[in-house]
């Protein structure tokens, strides 16, 4: 009888999977590099702003003037590199240090699926996707494979699992699936949607949609793997990320997560995907490699510790906003990096006072001044953003010869269509408190209860 860890890591399986999803996630990061290249993004959110937000720890990694479109050229060909499977372990190291750099950069942007991106970049390290229909297979066949360990290929499976469930499991809450919110806000102001104009216009539009996405999100994976309802549930797959992606402008992540789920169906689907590629570009054969298997050398072997702490990272860090008290959607203390995904709608205002310590005469702060309007509008309504706004105008007005800076906000938040209320303290003064992973204690709790994860 074939044992749990002969068949899911160790049974030997072909590895034209591997290869598609290598050359479709080069090629989709490539095509959005280009895209966010010649929408002008780059200018716009790395070049002309003169502040950007950091995550906590990351605070050397900025962006460095025109030097920065060098970043996004690295990025982009090494993705292209990648997708052809050249120098392919330098290639994804590069891959993933640019991609990961510019999502550092500011935390403005932040974007689940930018944060996909990283995850499975730095999971591609570890993966033989170009032991197989690659140009190093061809340059080198003694390197050449086709066939690799099962764990190869179930290592992407168990991520877009995790990605799928937590995203359903965020979604069990008292907003999202008995108020309909934030989807009641949303879906009214598409009504020039073609096709879905009146749809999403009926009251009990955001209930369906709200109950029939953490549905999809639960259960998706599972019905990927079941090999009857495999095509079903890709169809599910396309249907429902299209849809989001007319309804909703969320870039390239539909698309993403499309070609991704390829990787649950069989070889023999792959191995058309891949003979589509060597007809189209007419390809010679010997890309297909030998019959061999791959086998890692001694020295990765060290590579499955890493494997498994980046797995067990993945199940647990979703799960730490548990270690803070209050509302998760109100403080946001653990909100990224956890797969909620369009759960909340949130604006809020947020005037800054300056006082000078020494003379007690103060003034308010234009936040257009040292802001552009996307990174205001989301500073307004997240503690960390505010925490660092405020240290960034102590020391501006301290070096402009003001003494002992203390800063103050009038801050209103308003949370999924309820009445704008009070968020942080203003009898704090922010330039004294301290960054860390503590709970900020001058938020103020949330006055209504939302039930749920």
């Amino acid at each position: 009888m074939t044992s749990f860890k002969e068949k899911y890591l160790f049974q030997n399986v072909e590895a034209a999977p591997l290869a598609v999803f290598r050359i479709l996630f080069g090629l989709m990061m490539f095509v959005s590099i280009v895209r966010f290249w010649s929408y002008g993004w780059i200018e716009k959110l790395y070049v002309q702003p003169q502040f950007f937000f950091s995550y906590y720890g990351f605070e050397w990694v900025k962006p460095l003037g025109d030097y920065t479109y060098l970043i996004f050229f690295v990025c982009g060909f090494s993705a292209l590199m990648v997708a052809i499977g050249y120098k392919y372990r330098i290639a994804m190291a590069l891959f993933f240090v640019s991609f990961t750099y510019i999502e550092l950069m500011d935390k403005t942007t932040y974007l689940n699926h930018y944060y996909f991106i990283s995850v499975v970049s730095f999971l591609m390290l570890f993966l033989p996707a170009n032991a197989y229909f690659s140009v190093d297979a061809r340059q080198h066949p003694q390197k050449a494979f086709k066939y690799v360990p099962v764990w190869a290929i179930n290592s992407l499976k168990l991520l877009l699992g995790i990605v799928y469930v937590y995203a359903g499991l965020a979604k069990l809450n008292s907003d999202w699936l008995v108020k309909g919110m934030p989807l009641k806000i949303w879906l009214p102001s598409k009504f020039d949607t073609p096709l879905l104009g009146n749809l999403v216009q009926t009251e009990w539009a955001p209930y369906a949609f709200s109950w029939l996405g953490t549905g999809y999100d639960l259960f998706i994976p599972f019905l990927l793997l079941y090999r009857r309802t495999r095509v079903l549930a890709f169809v599910a797959v396309v249907v429902f990320h299209v849809l989001t992606r007319v309804l909703f402008p969320i870039g390239m992540f539909p698309y993403i997560m499309i070609v991704s789920t390829l990787i649950f169906f069989d070889a023999r689907v792959h191995r058309k995907i891949l003979g589509f590629f060597t007809k189209m570009l007419r390809l010679s054969k010997t890309l297909d490699g030998v019959g061999a298997t791959w086998r890692p050398k001694s020295a990765f072997k060290m590579a499955y510790v890493v494997l498994i702490g980046f797995f067990t990272l993945q199940v647990l860090v979703p799960f730490r906003y548990l270690c803070y008290p209050g509302e998760l959607f109100w403080t946001e203390e653990g909100y990224r990096f956890s797969w909620r995904v369009m759960l909340v709608e949130k604006s809020g205002y947020a005037q800054f006072k300056i006082v000078n310590g020494d003379s007690g005469k103060w003034f308010y702060v234009d936040n257009s001044d040292f802001l552009t309007p996307f990174q205001e509008k989301q500073m307004a309504f997240q503690a960390d953003f505010i925490l660092e706004y405020a240290h960034y105008l102590k020391e501006h007005f301290e070096k402009q010869g003001h003494a002992q800076v203390e800063v103050y906000v009038d801050n209103q938040v308003a949370l999924n269509g309820r009445l704008s209320t009070t968020f942080v303290d203003p009898a704090v003064n922010l330039a004294a408190q301290k960054e860390s992973f503590a709970h900020k204690n001058w938020i103020i709790p949330f006055k209504d209860e939302i039930k749920g994860l």
